[in-house]
């Protein structure tokens, strides 16, 4: 069994990254610059912005970050999004998920330029991933595919089972894996809380990517051995033995999956850290105006 370290190799990858920023500074004068727009207080979205400026700043490229109460209004929040996709300053422009209840997530995401949307989340942005050209991809699935190529794991002619179906993570992640391209040439099954003998459908798998949103749910007799195993959850539990009284899990069991197990992802240090820096790898695309020109 070998960890795959997301850590590691999200270290690596920003140092390319700042390299390319410093290039296109140099060479440009151009610093790229990423936006994110955050509303209301909840702590995971708070959390996760907080890495996002910590990871820019590593790398050179410049971060907004517009901070808006929960309390407002849903054409407020649509006004200064469009303030943003007219600043020719800015190169990319997220809006932290989720938003409060008396705000359409489909409206808001479909209302950023998608020559900014660095989450890949824009109809436009899906669309050309499904035809396989040039888009920015959904960063955790990205991630993802970065991680199976930069330690070499075999996906062609694989059988891959992904359970979880979400527009972020499932839907698309199997929609790379299945396409012609190396990683990707993979037979995909996707499965949901409504697949029948999904246990058996997991064990069958060669790569397993596990986007379900329960804690530990992946047991080991759930798991061919061999197979590849990548944790997409992370959830916090209870635990007597830290001083936060509480510990990061994944949707796998991880401590009894591994050890059947070719290759897996922990929790934390696994998926996560490859999540931003892909964002990061978007950033710079729409610096460079990669997709859109």
């Amino acid at each position: 069994m070998k960890i795959i370290d997301g850590k590691e190799t999200a270290k690596q990858i920003k140092k390319e990254i700042a390299a390319e920023v410093a290039d296109l500074i140099d060479n440009k004068g151009k610093d790229p610059h990423l936006a994110a727009i955050l509303v209301g207080e909840d702590p995971a979205s708070q959390t996760y912005v907080r890495n996002k400026e910590k990871s820019c700043r590593e790398v050179g490229i410049l971060s907004s970050i517009y901070r808006y109460p929960s309390d407002i209004s849903e054409n407020e929040l649509l006004e200064a999004i469009e303030y943003i996709n007219n600043d020719d300053e800015i190169d990319g422009l997220i809006v932290q998920l989720p938003l409060p209840d008396h705000i359409s997530e489909k409206k808001i995401i479909e209302s950023i330029n998608p020559a900014k949307d660095v989450d890949g989340f824009h109809p436009m942005n899906v669309g050309k991933m499904m035809l396989g050209l040039p888009t920015y991809l959904p960063a955790t699935p990205y991630g993802i595919i970065q991680l199976l190529e930069r330690y070499d794991i075999e996906t062609e002619g694989k059988k891959c089972v992904v359970l979880g179906r979400s527009h972020i993570v499932g839907s698309p992640v199997s929609v790379l894996l299945s396409r012609k391209a190396n990683p990707g040439n993979c037979t995909v099954t996707l499965c949901h809380s409504k697949t029948k003998n999904l246990k058996k459908i997991a064990k069958s798998a060669d790569i397993l990517i596990v986007a379900m949103g329960q804690p530990k749910f992946v047991t080991h007799e759930m798991v061919k051995k061999g197979a590849v195993v990548i944790d997409v959850g992370i959830h916090r539990v209870p635990s007597d033995e830290t001083k936060s009284g509480f510990r990061l899990v994944g949707d796998v069991d991880f401590e009894k999956v591994a050890a059947v197990t070719s290759y897996i992802t922990p929790v934390p240090g696994g998926v996560g850290p490859m999540t931003i820096v892909s964002l990061l790898q978007n950033t710079l695309k729409a610096a460079k105006k990669e997709v859109y020109s």
